[in-house]
């Protein structure tokens, strides 16, 4: 399954991250509030009332985009992150506050 339920998730996690720690291999994991893609149908992306429900929730006062969620990734990988480890990154524009 590409989706594991949270706890199952969780755990995986936190294992990943005490093996592979070791060998300097950082398990990190990026959390992406709703964005504008394909999954799920694109409902975010193609439904003006739930795009405008998201961005009611959301502090920026928007949906994601795919933009928004790469340079985070992109520095997770980079060297200058290279202590973070262990760690789920929301990235959801203030989604959950």
């Amino acid at each position: 399954k590409p989706h594991a339920t949270p706890n199952r998730s969780s755990l995986n996690f936190k294992k990943g991250s005490k093996e592979l720690g070791p060998r300097r291999i950082a398990v990190n994991t990026v959390a992406p509030g709703a964005i504008q893609t394909d999954f799920s149908g694109g409902v975010v992306r193609d439904n003006p009332d739930v795009a405008r429900h998201i961005a009611e929730a959301t502090a920026l006062g928007r949906p994601g985009l795919p933009d928004d969620i790469g340079p985070m990734i992109a520095s997770l990988l980079s060297e200058d992150n290279r202590w973070v480890n262990a760690q789920r990154i929301e990235v959801s524009g203030g989604q959950a506050i």
